[in-house]
């Protein structure tokens, strides 16, 4: 193999996209997925690779140091692509301390290995990590965060992010590290678990089920298809500049209610309901504490340095991701019927 390639969270709904890229994309790499499987890992994510001779699956917990540590020992990796990270706002506000255990600490083992085993020797090699956002803070009506926004974090999940970009910066500043850095803009698409808005939505218009939706859905969100995001880290990780940070966004701004009411309409479409049927489902909840208003990013440094840009309008990429969902029942239902249904009830029955 030419080079060994570890992803941390590869088992999860962005990693899983990334591991497929790179597994199918380069035959002459190694890509171990490194994922603890906590409740958003699912390896029936990546059924379709499982058995590549270039892919291999390790259950380790980066938080971890000593399993860390034999890790960068065994696989003597050249590169990490560090997607592992406790992601949901709402788990964070719940439980902000497994959010620092995972964000922080695990990204700094991380870090700490990677400079032990390349020991100075940093050619070809490459520490990529993958942060939100959220660390910028929230918008107003008008701009766009960029690659220069001063940090402004709101929630525990954006600030223990917000903490590892900065020691990912730091150990490139005082070690060499080679390091690149993107920030991306909400994700959307295939295997995503149901927590989030879309697939939540989704599974509960199929079932007939309230779509809660906080506040009154004022809120407005830069979209990405998840495949994208992956061909973006694929650019960035091999044609980014050392110490670089890329953001990557999917220049579709939607309203949550607008989106809703959109994904309303698909579904009303595909199940054969009359029209209107899924949006008499909308269910206005208490918002969440904290939330940004506004989310958008300019992705123009990834499109004119790397040649990167978006491949599907958002219509185009929520009808994929409509009609994936509703193609894979089982993969759904193994979700549901698991511990997501005990959150569910505490999250949003409950309030």
């Amino acid at each position: 193999m030419e080079k060994t390639i570890c992803i941390t969270g590869g088992a999860g709904f962005i990693g899983s996209h990334a591991v497929r890229l790179f597994v199918k994309k380069y035959p002459a790499y190694m890509i171990v997925n490194v994922d603890s499987l906590t409740y958003a890992g699912n390896l029936e994510n990546l059924t379709d690779v499982e058995n590549n001779p270039n892919y291999k699956f390790v259950k380790a917990d980066i938080t971890n140091q000593q399993q860390v540590n034999i890790l960068f020992h065994e696989y003597r990796f050249d590169g990490i692509i560090h997607l592992a990270a406790e992601s949901h706002v709402d788990r964070s506000i719940t439980n902000p301390l497994e959010f620092i255990n995972t964000n922080i600490i695990g990204t700094v083992n991380l870090l700490h290995a990677a400079k032990e085993r390349w020991k100075g020797n940093y050619s070809g090699k490459a520490f990529y990590h993958i942060s939100t956002d959220e660390v910028f803070g929230s918008l107003g009506n008008e701009g766009y965060f960029t690659e220069n926004t001063p940090y402004d974090p709101r929630s525990p999940y954006s600030a223990s992010k917000a903490s590892s970009d900065h020691l990912v910066r730091a150990y490139h500043n005082t070690y060499g590290l080679p390091i690149l850095i993107s920030n991306c803009s909400n994700n959307y698409g295939p295997n995503q678990f149901p927590e989030k808005l879309i697939p939540l939505a989704i599974n509960n218009i199929k079932s007939s089920n309230p779509i809660p939706v906080y506040g009154k859905g004022e809120n407005i969100r830069d979209w990405l298809y998840v495949e994208d995001h992956a061909r973006a880290i694929d650019a960035i990780f091999h044609q980014g500049k050392n110490g670089e940070t890329y953001a990557i966004g999917g220049n579709n701004e939607w309203k949550n209610i607008d989106l809703i009411r959109l994904l309303c309409r698909y579904m009303d479409e595909k199940l054969k309901r009359a029209p209107g049927t899924s949006e008499k489902l909308i269910s206005f909840v208490t918002d969440r504490a904290g939330h940004d208003l506004r989310y958008a990013i300019d992705s123009s440094k990834l499109r004119d340095e790397l040649g990167w840009e978006p491949s599907l309008s958002f219509e185009e990429g929520l009808r994929k991701t409509v009609d994936w969902y509703l193609e894979h029942e089982t993969w759904l239902r193994h979700i549901v019927e698991g511990d997501y249904a005990t959150y569910y009830e505490r999250q949003y029955q409950e309030r």
